[in-house]
């Protein structure tokens, strides 16, 4: 059991490799949609390629949206809208003639017109008027038809047949007339207008209650494909007809397919294909990348945005699939191209855009839109930290995605009809949710603990705090780190390495110093050096101890683990050599360890470029009158005897490269020493 437990905690990063591999395939394909893959490709304008096509079993033609859309609103133009016919208000009407009547008759310029005249002509018109009622004159709409619902029965009647006030003026005009009673046609008509009200209202509810059961028996179907039909030839152009053909076809096949009887094989052939991808991943990680697949952090971090970005996409089109480019896929390279290398992120995003070609609609158009998109980004996002160039490579990023889905349309269609301008809107949207990578890099340097260069230029700033208080404290152990930094950066430019990385590491590195400065032979300004009063091993001590100190207060102050690796490792596993021979000359015996450094030895480019420009920066206050040729064999003494030491057997750093270092680091010697050649007296 012990060794069982022995065996599983030696082997337990890879153990948590195999966890995370399995668990990433489980939450792709449980994202992906419930539904089987068509195993025919085709674009609309494009030759059929593959052989004649003929119907499997009977189907039917399903209407596109535009379709759809058209018949809707067709339906909601010819819509018959229902009406409420109030009696009550026709009753207090009457009731309001019969008591305003008596005064109007009375009236002295009336007495020679009969009073039932007027009488029978006044309930006449209101029984006219009445008979299918009074239409307010706020209602827009005067033509057609409609249903009027009059004694809890639907009646259809035109618009003509009710009557506005407009209409009821030329009645009473008319019955007046008629009459020749035109002498009281103004006052008559008078009272009549006052006592009549609107009593045909619209009845919103019924009208849409109507109108949605008259939309839900709309068909998504238009006519059957039988089966055996021959629906496309070979070499035959996918045309609209064949198009909405193939895609009732599809849908078809794709939703039949998703049964309870071929559940298990389609989920297994997703889980295959998945896995397939993400092996690959994990191949090339551990054959290229073996810093990074060692390190379980940042394995973690990379399938972290894989999952994020499936999920989003598939979530967007479960929602709507129109906005599948919405969803600001170029995030991914930018992230990965900034916490580690250009061909990493384009790996992945590739590796990405596979998986997603499973869900999204078009996938070939969409496959092809953002890899085009990928290779834009990686090729001009460079620098973060300058403001400028990530709003500048999302311009470029857009401009992209807007002709690829212009080149896609014309190809389509044949002509620039029908063009989805809201298209282009999301094109610009997907730009404006890209320029959220900067807050997205922070939060992840916070959460995973990487660095970017924002993070690193930041902290290359002399004036934040710990370096502040480096020069306050141990002024001459701050001029070394800016010497340091300077011809590190240069060494890193030429050979490629991370000159950001290297700068700050260099300025970081002897932090540990500021708390015993004076035992350190840059910081002292007199000729008294408190190590003639100790012993040797007591000063190898102090002088190895700067290094745990560093650790310590980098860790207090909160610094990435990225910069303490230059702390812990720039003197690597070598020996404090003055106070090792100034043992050994006391007393012969003399244990090793007591005057080496702890280590790690480095373990990358940057950190044994570090480590020789500290070297060689220190040992250089030694020279007196330098010349080039000292200069020239001083370096390759120094760098010489570091490999001797095997402090880069770890570092993926060749001899070629190292060549160019002490090239680089000779010319650097040689402009802070100012040689000159030396003119004749």
């Amino acid at each position: 059991m012990l060794k069982f437990l022995d065996k599983l905690y030696k082997n337990h990063a890879l153990i948590y490799k195999y966890l995370l591999y399995f668990v990433s395939i489980f939450l792709i394909v449980f994202f992906f949609p419930r539904g089987g893959k068509f195993k025919y490709e085709f674009q609309k304008g494009k030759p059929w390629q593959y052989e004649n096509l003929y119907a499997p079993f009977d189907f039917s033609i399903q209407k596109d949206e535009d379709e759809i859309a058209t018949e809707k609103l067709q339906l909601q133009q010819s819509q018959v809208n229902y009406y409420n016919y109030d009696a009550s208000i026709v009753t207090s009407v009457y009731e309001d003639f019969d008591s305003r009547k008596k005064n109007f008759f009375d009236n002295d310029s009336l007495r020679l017109v009969s009073s039932n005249v007027l009488d029978a002509i006044g309930s006449q018109i209101l029984a006219e008027v009445y008979t299918y009622g009074v239409l307010s004159d706020a209602t827009q709409r005067r033509q057609g038809s409609l249903y009027l619902v009059k004694n809890n029965q639907a009646q259809p009647i035109g618009f003509n047949q009710l009557y506005t006030s407009k209409k009821i003026q030329a009645v009473i005009n008319s019955q007046l007339r008629d009459r020749s009673l035109q002498g009281v046609t103004s006052s008559f008509s008078q009272l009549l207008l006052d006592i009549i009200k609107p009593n045909v209202f619209y009845n919103e509810s019924l009208s849409q209650r109507e109108l949605e059961a008259s939309l839900s028996q709309i068909s998504n179907t238009r006519g059957n494909i039988d089966e055996g039909k021959l629906i496309i030839a070979r070499g035959e152009v996918v045309e609209a007809e064949n198009f909405k053909i193939l895609n009732s076809l599809k849908s078809e096949f794709e939703s039949e397919l998703w049964t309870d009887n071929s559940f298990y094989y389609i989920l297994t052939g997703y889980t295959i294909l998945v896995a397939l991808v993400l092996m690959m991943l994990l191949l090339f990680l551990k054959k290229y990348r073996r810093e990074i697949y060692g390190n379980n952090t940042k394995v973690t971090f990379i399938f972290f945005n894989i999952l994020l970005m499936v999920f989003i996409t598939t979530m967007m089109v479960k929602y709507n699939e129109s906005y599948v480019f919405v969803v600001p896929l170029c995030i991914l390279p930018i992230v990965l191209k900034t916490f580690f290398d250009a061909r990493l992120g384009l790996y992945v995003h590739v590796l990405t855009v596979l998986l997603l070609g499973f869900v999204v609609p078009n996938s070939f158009e969409y496959i092809f839109l953002q890899i085009m998109a990928g290779i834009v980004t990686i090729l001009t996002v460079s620098e973060l930290y300058k403001r400028a160039n990530l709003f500048i490579s999302v311009g470029q990023i857009t401009l992209i995605y807007v002709i690829g889905y212009f080149a896609f349309h014309v190809i389509h269609e044949g002509t620039l009809d029908n063009i989805q301008w809201l298209t282009f809107g999301f094109f610009l949207l997907n730009g404006m949710i890209t320029l959220f990578a900067q807050p997205l890099i922070y939060i992840y340097e916070k959460i995973f603990g990487l660095v970017s260069d924002v993070s690193l230029l930041e902290l290359s700033d002399t004036n934040s705090k710990l370096l502040k208080e480096l020069s306050n404290k141990a002024p001459g152990t701050f001029h070394h780190s800016l010497q340091v930094a300077n011809i590190a950066e240069a060494a890193a430019n030429e050979i490629g390495a991370n000159a950001m990385l290297v700068r700050v590491g260099a300025l970081y590195h002897d932090i540990g110093k500021m708390q015993n400065p004076t035992y350190f032979t840059e910081n002292q300004i007199t000729n008294v050096n408190p190590h003639d009063e100790l012993n040797p091993k007591d000063s190898a001590k102090i002088i190895i101890g700067h290094v745990i100190e560093g650790i310590e207060m980098a860790r207090k102050n909160k610094l990435p683990d990225r910069i303490i690796d230059f702390i812990r490792v720039h003197h690597g596993t070598s020996l404090v050599y003055y106070f090792y021979k100034k043992q050994e000359s006391i007393d012969e015996d003399v244990d090793e360890q007591d005057f080496r450094y702890p280590g790690p030895i480095p373990f990358s480019k940057e950190t044994a470029i570090l480590m020789m420009a500290d070297a060689i920066e220190a040992a250089s206050k030694s020279l007196k009158n330098p010349t080039f040729l000292m200069i020239n064999d001083f370096v390759d003494k120094i760098i010489s005897g570091q490999m001797q030491a095997n402090q880069f057997v770890n570092a993926n750093i060749t001899f070629k490269e190292i060549e160019a270092i002490k090239k680089v680091m000779k010319q650097k010697l040689t402009n802070i020493y100012h040689l000159r050649v030396e003119y004749p007296e």
